[in-house]
């Protein structure tokens, strides 16, 4: 009988060691598949913002020029970067006020009335003759702009842990894609009517000469309406459920429950302060203020430092190769958004890739003035650039906007941190918001405060000119430091 028993004992035990490990073992989570009409939708309307806010880069300086609001070239920069804070200034006053208006009418016609709003105004900066006007058109822009975060809720709301590592970069490209689009439209399209007078040689061009970008883009913005009025689905989680009730209550059903017959859980709403009292949302809030900062001032920057003359301690491009530079680093943002971005994600983590771009900063800064350094060694009495040293000096500007555009990685990164450590579903839209407000606030001051510090470096020959490199430098590498804290904090993704 020993000898039975054992046999059947050896057979038994792995049969019940397997069973047992199978019990063990946590199911695996199949992604969820992506809502591609959805995200396509959302896509196409986040790509009017960014059209509507870089295709005036290119021309702007040369705008405040015609209104001859000063004599001196320098100060130039002083009104343009007025002008550009003025948008962010009134983006920041109005995310809140349109994340509200969203919980309660829902987010698909805040987000469509928002980009009608933002077609008009960008119409209306077109048609301005002066600087009240400018002012004017670009603060309610900034006000239709403030449903941002709106947007970025809807992201959250359509994806789940196991996508959204898909559906970010893809979202996230779509600042990039119009982020090229834009200034091609300002640089190739300002003063249509002289550049194209047999196709554009219309009397409101010439008489508007900026009009015509601003009337592209907004064409673009109300293509951008249709297709969000046609494919956006609402995803307010109220009327969601709402219609959820409406459709089980016809089909004489209780509506949706979790298997044990318990009701769908919900999360209590939390309020400013607890919300902050995380230290993960309280460091992506901090360190979004500075990495929006950062970026603003180098896009600022680089257009004034591609404006002014070489002697300057600029490049002394016209509007046309300004465009083209933008469009430049759009194209590499682009191609690091859709070739490397989620391979990165797949491989690194998240965390310590933000805080990878956040160091490249100081490099980006610290490189402009060699370019400086290319345009005198190459430039003739007539400030016209040897073919070879031109060759050599958009080899230059490329890789410094390459460098600058993996620091705008941070800004995809940053959107799947505040996901994985929001406390919980309910406030993830509250969470984006506390960011984006963070990150407006830096925009609404950055173009300003850097746009003045490179007048008064070049004025008064600070340190050669280059005074306003050596603080973002130093202001970079610090923010670069500060950012760390986010590694204290383990990844936690809400359910």
């Amino acid at each position: 009988m020993a000898p039975d028993n054992e046999a059947v004992h050896d057979e038994a035990c792995p049969l019940l060691l397997h069973s047992h490990a199978e019990s063990q073992t946590p199911p695996q989570a199949s992604p969820t598949p992506l809502p591609v009409g959805q995200l396509a939708a959302l896509c196409t309307v986040r790509l009017v913002d960014p059209i509507a806010f870089t295709q005036l880069f290119p021309y702007v300086n040369d705008f405040m020029s015609d209104l001859h609001l000063t004599d001196d070239p320098s100060r130039i920069g002083f009104y343009s970067g007025m002008v550009e804070s003025t948008f962010a200034v009134s983006q920041l006053c109005s995310i809140y006020l349109w994340a509200k208006l969203s919980d309660k009418i829902g987010r698909k016609p805040v987000i469509l009335t928002g980009t009608v709003g933002t077609a008009m105004t960008t119409l209306g900066f077109g048609l301005s003759k002066s600087l009240t006007g400018l002012l004017f058109a670009r603060g309610f822009a900034g006000l239709f702009s403030g449903n941002i975060a709106v947007i970025h809720s809807v992201v959250g709301e359509i994806t789940d842990s196991t996508n959204q590592a898909r559906a970010i970069p893809i979202y996230a490209l779509m600042w990039q894609i119009g982020s090229v689009i834009g200034p091609l439209i300002g640089g190739t399209f300002s003063h249509a009517a002289s550049k194209y007078p047999d196709l554009l040689g219309y009397a409101i061009f010439e008489k508007y000469p900026y009009f015509f970008p601003c009337l592209v883009s907004a064409i673009i913005a109300f293509v951008g309406v249709l297709l969000g009025f046609a494919f956006l689905e609402e995803t307010l989680p109220s009327k969601c459920r709402r219609n959820t009730e409406k459709k089980f209550s016809s089909l004489g059903s209780s509506g949706p429950s979790f298997d044990d017959g318990s009701p769908m859980l919900e999360h209590r709403s939390m309020s400013l302060k607890e919300v902050l009292a995380y230290p993960a949302i309280s460091a992506l809030v901090t360190s979004g203020f500075s990495l929006s900062f950062l970026a603003t001032s180098f896009d600022v920057v680089f257009v004034l430092f591609c404006y002014s003359a070489v002697q300057s301690g600029g490049l002394a491009f016209p509007a046309s190769k300004i465009g083209w530079s933008l469009a430049i680093s759009g194209g590499i943002s682009s191609a690091l958004q859709m070739f490397f971005m989620p391979y990165l994600l797949r491989t690194f983590d998240c965390a310590k890739m933000y805080v990878f771009s956040m160091g490249v900063w100081p490099f980006a800064y610290f490189c402009l003035p060699f370019l400086n350094l290319m345009a005198r060694w190459g430039s003739t009495e007539g400030e016209e650039l040897d073919a070879n040293v031109a060759t050599i000096l958009w080899v230059g500007i490329a890789i410094v906007l390459g460098l600058s555009r993996i620091g705008i990685l941070a800004f995809s990164t940053s959107m799947i941190l505040v996901k994985e450590h929001s406390p919980n579903p309910s406030a993830l839209s509250q969470s984006n918001g506390i960011v984006q407000f963070a990150m407006c606030f830096a925009r609404a001051f950055a173009p300003f405060l850097v746009s003045s510090l490179f007048a008064i470096s070049i004025d008064n020959n600070l340190l050669s000119g280059y005074l306003w490199v050596v603080v973002m430098i130093c202001l970079s590498t610090f923010i670069s430091i500060d950012c760390r804290r986010i590694l204290l904090h383990g990844k936690k993704t809400i359910s």
